[in-house]
């Protein structure tokens, strides 16, 4: 009698499980591309999104982590612009990518383009990048106070500060340190690219540099630029010497120096907006395996990033939180479009 209950009980489960396949909505099923993907970076070549993005691209071809190839791009116009307009114009299309700076608030903000983070499904934040103040080796300053004692003392605009567009990341760091320099400004020089900003310097075409770390550390450690502090509130936690004296750990925080500043920069991934939650998880795992590789700690390592990862609803209530931050800080800096 037990065992034909059992049997009975059985038999209805399975049923029960197999009318549930079938009502199940179409996204609680797997998910893989069927064709190319393509990452769009909105940023120049050689700045931290473009090496980023092209190291996620060897790290998926190296370990097969994905059946069709994963394409990088770059769409920089308009201060990144049109690669956003581009994943926005491909809504309905999940074969579509792209790495996000802090241009995903920046742009819109600054220019007025029609176009918002929203318009885009979040899939996952990879890191938060830092921001180094820069000099070139052969000038006299060894710390930030050093430099800023110097713009104070200078003539207005006559310290020339190179970033990677106007409005975007950079400026907005350079004006906050304006706030501290008794009313003398920068002349900020824009460029297409962090790896264009740090050649800029090695040359002394401009005074200092605002670049994230990845976008300076070879000329670092061969020894044709200085840090001068870190916009974080804590030193770098890496330890290992990037120089033949110096690791990230040394360089002080930028408060320390007397230049009470913070400033991080996303470093995340969107897919398009019409996605379905399958296809999101698709990526979302995609870039779990390649955070998984000891290819990504060295990368992490290389470029001192903040290691926070998120996805889901912390991610987008993260990004709703830095949009504000950044209306407020260009409203204060002067850069939105409406003022």
């Amino acid at each position: 009698m037990i065992r034909r209950e059992v049997s009975k009980a059985k038999t209805i489960a399975a049923a029960l499980a197999a009318s549930a396949c079938l009502t199940s909505p179409s996204w609680a099923q797997s998910w893989e591309p069927t064709k190319p993907v393509t990452l769009v970076i909105p940023a120049g070549t050689g700045g931290g999104a473009d090496q980023m993005a092209r190291f996620i691209q060897g790290v998926v071809q190296k370990h097969n982590l994905m059946k069709q190839p994963l394409i990088v791009i770059n769409k920089a116009g308009g201060a990144g612009a049109e690669g956003f307009l581009e994943m926005k114009a491909s809504a309905s299309d999940p074969h579509k990518i792209t790495i996000t700076l802090s241009n995903l608030f920046t742009t819109p903000l600054g220019t007025g383009s029609p176009f918002n983070w929203k318009d885009m499904k979040p899939v996952a934040m990879l890191a938060l990048d830092q921001f180094v103040l820069w000099v070139n080796s052969e000038k006299p300053y060894k710390t930030a106070k050093d430099y800023v004692d110097a713009v104070k003392a200078g003539t207005d605009r006559q310290f020339k500060m190179g970033g990677t567009g106007s409005k975007q990341e950079d400026q907005i760091v350079t004006a906050a340190v304006e706030q501290l320099t008794d009313g003398k400004k920068f002349t900020y020089v824009p460029y297409a690219g962090g790896g264009q900003v740090a050649v800029q310097l090695v040359g002394n075409h401009v005074d200092s540099t605002v670049n994230n770390p990845i976008e300076a550390v070879g000329q670092w450690r061969a020894g044709q630029l200085r840090p001068l502090c870190i916009f974080d509130a804590q030193r770098s936690t890496y330890t290992a010497k990037v120089t033949d004296k110096e690791a990230w750990s040394d360089i002080p925080t930028c408060k320390e120096s007397g230049l009470p500043v913070e400033y991080q920069m996303l470093r995340g991934i969107f897919t398009t907006k019409n996605a379905t939650p399958a296809q999101v998880n698709f990526y979302v795992d995609l870039l779990k395996k390649v955070m998984a590789t000891p290819d990504w700690k060295e990368f992490m390592e290389k470029g001192a990033f903040n290691q926070t990862m998120m996805t889901g609803a912390d991610y987008e209530k993260w990004l709703v939180s830095a949009e504000t931050l950044h209306s407020d800080l260009m409203k204060k800096a002067g850069f939105l479009a409406t003022q």
